[in-house]
Parts: structure tokens; sequence; C-alpha cells
């Protein structure tokens, strides 16, 4: 299947509407999946799958990076707590991503939390691209999480799981503020990694790893 298109702009937030528009009706077992943390300098990508009960209302559903922490906290407890839900996470560890590349880390990430799902999705919605490779028949939807409920679902899972994991890193190794920056490049995470070199959970392949020359903590 290729990538959809819809006429919705998103600007509405997600909607069933656009949803079944992409899914082509609504008689399949439909399945969002979404990912947190693929540009990130360390630790793990984190994707989540989720299958909403059709017509689910879930106030204030957007697209995670668009929501505050303490929505998408909130909003998190509502989707796992809805009767009638199922939902997967599935990670690719910073080894993986530095073997594979990020994009197959990616995949593979999203594999697992689909293959975590306790009912089977006849179909998958993947925010973004499409993917030559995969095990379900799935549609590729660019801007997905402000489109269809189930990827915004999924992308609220995914970045509290992995926001969860960077907090836990961080107690394991303070210098790097994970609890703070997510793993994301910003100036302070730049500077501690200038000054400590790459610690463990840091993905080496990634260009501003790389180049951090001191030793760290391997």
């Amino acid at each position: 299947m290729r990538s959809s298109k819809t006429e919705c702009s998103g600007r509405c937030g997600p909607c069933w509407e656009c949803e079944l528009e992409i899914a082509g009706g609504g008689e399949k077992t439909v399945a969002g999946v979404d990912e947190a943390g693929r540009g990130c300098l360390a630790g793990p990508v984190v994707a989540a799958a989720v299958i909403l009960p059709r017509h689910a209302t879930l106030n204030g559903l957007d697209d995670s990076k668009k929501l505050s922490p303490k929505k998408r906290t909130a909003l998190r407890g509502a989707i796992q707590e809805m009767p009638g839900v199922f939902f997967g996470i599935g990670l690719a560890t910073e080894r993986e991503i530095d073997e594979l590349n990020i994009l197959e880390a990616t995949r593979l990430a999203m594999i697992r939390a689909i293959s975590a799902l306790r009912r089977g999705p006849e179909l998958v919605l993947v925010d973004g691209r499409r993917w030559k490779e995969f095990p379900w028949p799935h549609v590729g939807v660019v801007g997905g999480d402000a489109l269809c409920p189930s990827i915004a679902a999924a992308s609220v899972l995914a970045k509290c799981a992995r926001d969860d994991m960077m907090v836990e890193l961080h107690s394991k190794d303070p210098r790097y503020e994970f609890h703070i920056n997510k793993g994301y490049g910003t100036a302070a995470h730049l500077a501690a990694l200038a000054r400590h070199g790459p610690g463990r959970h840091h993905r080496r392949t990634f260009a501003p790893v790389a180049q951090a020359t001191l030793p760290g903590i391997g």
C-alpha cells in the first residue's frame, strides 16, 4: 500500500472521519503506530501500537509533540484504561540502532510494538513513511499523528514510555541530564558530550556522538 494523503488538513486535530477514509472504511481492525526518539543522540527508539474502539473519544488527543507533559500523561492514562483498547510498546536499543541504522531500528521497534498487541490488526496505519517490507498490510500516513486518532494515541504512548526510560537512564548516569533533554542534541547535551565523551547509552554512529572523541564510560 502507498503512503496516504487525505483532504483533511489536521488543523482540527485527529478525527475518525479522516482515519476511516484512509483505512478504506470501518470493517477492518486497525492499529495506529508511531515512534519517539528517532532523532535523538542517546537512548532507544520507542514505538507504540494502539487499536482504539471505533469512534472512541479522547478529549484533547493530538500529536504528542503539540501536548504538554502533563496533558500527555493524562492522555496516556485515559488510553490505557479505556475499555476495549489494545496497545503494545516496542523498542530498539542504542546498539541495535548502531548496528542496523536508525530507519531499520525504527521498523524493528514498530514490529515489536505491533507484535505485543493482544489482538492482531488487519491493517496498520503508520505515521510517516510506508515500509517496503512489513509483516502486516499497512498505509504510511504523512502527518498521521495529527490526522488519525489511533496514530495520535500511539504517539502519546510512545513519547511517554520513552521519556520515562530517559529519566531512568539519567538516574544511572546523570552527567548528560537525560531527564531534561531526553537524549536530544540540545546545547547543554552537546556540551556534556564534549566534556565527558559518549556514555554507554549514546548512539555511536550519530555524527555529534562520533565526533566526541573522549572515551566516556564505554
